[in-house]
């Protein structure tokens, strides 16, 4: 009798255990996410194009690294569901054609083409995805397995300090805070109600600006050998005082310092004495964060030297260009600066407003 009971008992615990766990996976909702970065037409493995960008050839490195935060909606505010670091390989993004919902279908993009599958406690039918992917490891502000809410999420920023990091500007993309479907939605989105797996195609864009330098000597106004007093040639551009410290990462467009930096990151040695091919004419560029500073009105601020005619630099000629920007703006802007030169820089500090 009492071997009996134990197998009724013991089956009892067996079916309720059954009920329990077909309960459990019930409530798990399947999630697929893809990571996509938009390019431009008529594309070479390695090179694309996001928006803000002039469109040019470049080459960039594909990201290996991303950090995915998935928001519930919590009351009226979004807390944290489930944070993940992945690595990425760099043979697993392809060239392809976007077929999703957000850009026009056939548009050309990387799609990472491993799928990133999650199970979610489906406690909230609807749900954000936010992420960044770079080709460096990145560093933070907060450790990101600590966030918890939205508000946090959105003041995380990453080190842009070290070398390493401002070279590889140029391949950091994340989901902007701001970009919504017209709906008002923010784009990425999505619905796991019980019985419906989600898919959500996550679009990225740069987080850096992109500034692009030009510079000419008009023909009759460049050095003549016999005469070289009489002329003009360009020796020595650098940049100075780029955003350096901690930026942004789902704000792009809000990046600001309490005044104008006299040091952060450099870039020297853009013309030198040497490159007598550029004295006379070039072209260059770079990415760089984009920063306004406080109590001015919204520009972006870019520190200049430039050298005529050997003169040290020290005492180059210091220009100050001030870009306008929104800083309501979703993506980074692109920023460009033309200069034609006719006599030599006098060494002077100037400053002056795009369009001015």
């Amino acid at each position: 009798m009492i071997s009996r009971c134990k197998k009724i008992v013991l089956f009892l615990s067996l079916l309720a255990l059954m009920v329990s766990c077909r309960n459990e996976m019930e409530q798990q909702a399947p999630m697929r996410l893809s990571l996509c970065l938009p390019i431009q037409e008529g594309i070479k493995p390695s090179t694309r194009r996001v928006m803000g960008d002039p469109g040019t050839r470049e080459m960039f490195e594909m990201p290996k690294y991303v950090y995915i935060f998935i928001m519930k909606q919590v009351g009226t505010g979004w807390q944290v569901w489930k944070y993940e670091e992945r690595t990425l390989t760099d043979e697993d993004w392809v060239a392809t054609r976007y077929s999703g919902s957000w850009l026009n279908r056939g548009d050309s993009i990387y799609k990472y083409d491993q799928p990133i599958q999650f199970m979610l406690q489906n406690e909230k039918p609807e749900g954000r995805v936010y992420a960044v992917c770079s080709n460096k490891k990145m560093t933070f502000n907060v450790p990101t397995a600590s966030i918890t809410s939205l508000d946090e999420l959105l003041n995380l920023k990453f080190n842009c300090s070290p070398d390493s990091i401002q070279e590889n500007l140029q391949n950091i993309y994340t989901t902007p805070y701001n970009y919504t479907n017209t709906n008002g939605d923010y784009y990425c989105s999505f619905d796991c109600s019980t019985g419906r797996s989600a898919s959500v195609d996550l679009l990225l864009y740069h987080i850096a600006s992109k500034v692009d330098l030009k510079w000419n000597v008009e023909e009759d106004k460049r050095i003549d050998k016999d005469t070289p007093a009489n002329g003009v040639r360009l020796t020595y551009m650098e940049t100075r005082n780029l955003f350096n410290g901690f930026a942004y990462c789902f704000q792009p467009m809000r990046n600001t310092l309490s005044a104008l930096p006299s040091s952060g990151y450099a870039i020297t040695n853009i013309v030198t004495p040497s490159d007598e091919g550029l004295w006379w004419e070039g072209r260059t560029y770079f990415y760089t964060i984009p920063y306004t500073v406080t109590g001015e009105p919204d520009y972006f601020p870019l520190q200049l030297v430039m050298c005529t005619n050997d003169t040290p630099k020290e005492n180059g000629y210091k220009l100050t260009l001030k870009q306008p920007i929104d800083t309501s703006d979703v993506f980074v802007p692109w920023l460009r600066g033309n200069f034609n030169l006719t006599k030599p820089l006098e060494n002077t500090t100037e400053t002056k407003i795009a369009g001015s």
